[in-house]
């Protein structure tokens, strides 16, 4: 029997096997979820066979899998429409979707962020929860667990994090609101705050490496996390073992976010 026998949920945001979104889809299958995908989209279908080669190392042959950009409501719409078809309900939702321009993302430039690039950071990265949510909720009828992914970037300055940081402060605070207003539901939305993991996105920050050392000197277990301690995380916030928690944001950085020097 595993903790989440008999539930099923959407996983946004597999890029490759290294990704967040896979390390949670890896953990909450152990655990008995059935887990359906999405990818980004590109003409050249890069994304997709990327996305496939990945859902295949979890041992998925034949995915549940759609293209999403989740900027457009026209794609989720055409995503979640497709799951009530599909299954009727849902649940569990998994957002591990972020994005900003790269060149906004190196130490000392914040300043220098152009609205352009801050609305498209805050869209993508922040927005898209509630857009999600928005459409998660009517096939959610017997409650559930909205997921999103954060950073100590969204409440510390980091060099180099940048608008990044900006658009994870406003995730955390989105959060915070869907989780008062969809609690009547019965429908849970926390964030996992997770240490830096050598994901595709984590290489357009600016100094990555220096805040993987830094890390291993500095956190209170003097390492670096790993993705199956985020999907262990995971796995409690989508099970029924956390049905009274709602609304909170949980590091999982090996112990970072408590020091102050």
């Amino acid at each position: 029997m595993g903790l989440l026998d008999g539930k099923r949920g959407i996983v946004f945001g597999i890029a490759n096997d290294r990704s967040y979104a896979w390390f949670i889809a890896k953990q909450l299958m152990a655990q008995g979820a059935e887990c359906v995908f999405t990818h980004l989209p590109d003409e050249k279908g890069k994304m997709e066979r990327r996305c496939r080669s990945a859902i295949k190392d979890l041992g998925i042959e034949d995915p549940w899998l759609m293209p999403c950009n989740v900027s457009s409501d026209e794609s989720l719409d055409e995503v979640f429409g497709k799951l009530k078809e599909d299954f009727g309900k849902i649940d569990f939702v998994i957002h591990a979707v972020a994005y900003a321009d790269r060149k906004y993302l190196k130490m000392g430039n914040f300043y220098k962020t152009s609205r352009e690039a801050w609305a498209l950071a805050l869209d993508i990265s922040a927005y898209s929860l509630l857009a999600m949510a928005q459409r998660a909720e009517a096939i959610m009828p017997d409650g559930g667990s909205i997921l999103a992914m954060s950073y100590f970037g969204g409440e510390k300055v980091i060099p180099g994090y940048n608008v990044m940081g900006v658009a994870k402060a406003a995730l955390e605070h989105t959060t915070r609101y869907l989780a008062y207003d969809l609690g009547q539901q019965n429908i849970r939305v926390n964030t996992i705050s997770g240490g830096p993991l050598r994901t595709l996105a984590a290489s357009a920050v600016g100094s990555i490496g220096d805040m993987f050392e830094h890390m291993e000197r500095k956190a209170s277990l003097r390492r670096n996390i790993t993705g199956e301690e985020v999907g262990n995380t995971a796995v409690y916030l989508i099970s029924d073992l956390s049905t009274g928690v709602t609304g909170e944001n949980i590091y999982v950085d090996a112990g970072y976010n408590i020091i102050g020097l």
